[in-house]
């Protein structure tokens, strides 16, 4: 046996040593173990973020600035892509006194400010579609309109590549005749008459649209009548479609009898507020002149639940009210001995009607009721909404406003409920009329927000 082999380590260690135990080994060693796996990681993440930090500044130095970058939808195609798709909002002063959400499409937010956009839009691409119209060829689009579709036509007319002849009653505010004007448009203005009367502002633009075909035609020009009630003047030569296409039209929109008003809205604005509301709709509330927005909507939203109200507002002098409630076409301002120089004698302009357009023959079947807004009302609801909601508004949209409170009132809705109308334009088209307190006071209107206050109490 080696001598070394029976040497013992521990007697050469001091007597108060004691050697650990193997659990207290077992610890030492795990703690060396995370010491350095701990190291070791804070090392890496270190030399990590260094290189990190050289191939920032080396990229800085190679940096080249460079367009923002847009998805192709964030682009919109000319003033057209504006139109539509306009937000829903709360009314809160009316909202919060009701009980009852009072929802406003805001269409006086289309980039020829009013509903009628949509109107002018689906109009002139289903001219287009049917070949009644061609680009950049001196077509003329003619209209009878109290000035917002007209304002609208002469937007979307410019964009396209056609000229515009806007005829018009000459009592309507002068704000629509100026705007006409700045977008490039022929304006015409004819004294207020009946529809029967040929020198009605509709009658007469549809006259002028074939007038307008007598300078281009070898023969006789006449009109060709489309499905959806647009007329067009051309002359009697139709063999050659090229040469056909290449010649000036007159093209009469006719707002009031084209189905393609009707279908702006059933395709368009009744489908977005039916998404925007999630489909939680009560009631639909517009106002009627072609009745191509609450026939559209209305009809729309009726296929979706037939258990939607649909009402409209009906300004001073129209007949539709008493349609609507009694069936007959009638206001005791055209009683014999009583009717005034204008068919729809009121301050309120773009409602209201005492003709049966193919439009409101669609509406009719769906319209569930009507209420009467008076020109001291529809006043007293635009002054009402400047003072609580910093809305300023025209005022078709106050009578809309106004409708739905009565409409709420008769339900006696409280919360739960939904109510969505139509803000049709704002109040800078009616400077002249309706937002002007002399001519209100010379006309006897009152102008009292307090109104609106009493109904909400």
């Amino acid at each position: 046996m080696p001598w070394w082999s029976t040497i013992n380590p521990r007697n050469f260690l001091p007597s108060w040593y004691k050697s650990p135990s193997q659990a207290s080994l077992r610890y030492l060693f795990y703690g060396l173990l995370l010491g350095f796996s701990f190291s070791l990681t804070s090392t890496s993440l270190a030399l990590f973020f260094q290189a990190r930090r050289r191939q920032r500044l080396a990229a800085q130095e190679r940096f080249e600035p460079r367009p923002i970058e847009l998805r192709s939808d964030e682009i919109l195609k000319g003033v057209t892509g504006l139109i539509g798709n306009t937000p829903l909002i709360r009314i809160n002063s009316l909202s919060d006194a009701l009980g009852v959400e009072i929802l406003g499409k805001a269409e006086f937010l289309n980039p020829g400010g009013s509903v009628k956009d949509r109107v002018a839009l689906r109009m002139i691409d289903d001219a287009e579609m049917a070949g009644l119209l061609h680009p950049h060829t001196g077509s003329r689009i003619f209209e009878g309109t109290v000035g917002s579709t007209g304002i609208s036509i002469a937007t979307i007319a410019r964009a396209r590549g056609y000229d515009t002849t806007i005829i018009m009653p000459d009592d309507v505010a002068e704000e629509k005749v100026k705007a006409l004007h700045a977008l490039g448009a022929d304006v015409e203005r004819v004294r207020p008459a009946s529809i029967v009367d040929k020198k009605q502002y509709v009658n007469v633009a549809r006259q002028r649209a074939l007038d307008f075909g007598k300078h281009f035609a070898s023969d006789r020009p006449h009109l060709i009548q489309a499905p959806s009630s647009m007329v067009v003047s051309t002359d009697g030569d139709e063999e050659n479609t090229d040469d056909l296409m290449k010649k000036p039209r007159g093209f009469f929109a006719d707002q009031f009898e084209n189905r393609s008003n009707h279908d702006a809205h059933y395709d368009g604005t009744g489908p977005e507020i039916w998404r925007q509301t999630n489909g939680s709709v009560d009631a639909f509330v517009s106002g009627a002149g072609t009745g191509g927005t609450v026939a559209g909507v209305g009809r729309f939203l009726k296929s979706m639940n037939e258990d939607i109200i649909v009402a409209i507002s009906d300004p001073e002098g129209s007949g539709l009210y008493n349609k609507i409630k009694h069936g007959v076409m009638f206001d005791l301002k055209e009683s014999e001995g009583t009717k005034r120089r204008h068919q729809v004698d009121t301050v309120v302009e773009g409602i209201g009607n005492n003709r049966i357009t193919d439009n409101i023959s669609l509406a009719l079947p769906i319209i569930d009721d009507a209420f009467r807004i008076t020109d001291a009302e529809a006043v007293a609801m635009s002054r009402y909404l400047v003072q609580h909601d910093g809305l300023f508004l025209g005022s078709s949209s106050a009578c809309n406003l106004f409708a739905c409170i009565k409409l709420a009132r008769q339900m006696d809705w409280k919360e739960g409920k939904t109510i969505v109308t139509i803000l049709c334009d704002s109040g800078s088209r009616h400077y002249s009329k309706f937002w002007n307190d002399e001519y209100l006071e010379k006309a006897g209107i009152p102008i009292d927000p307090e109104l609106v206050t009493k109904w909400l109490s």
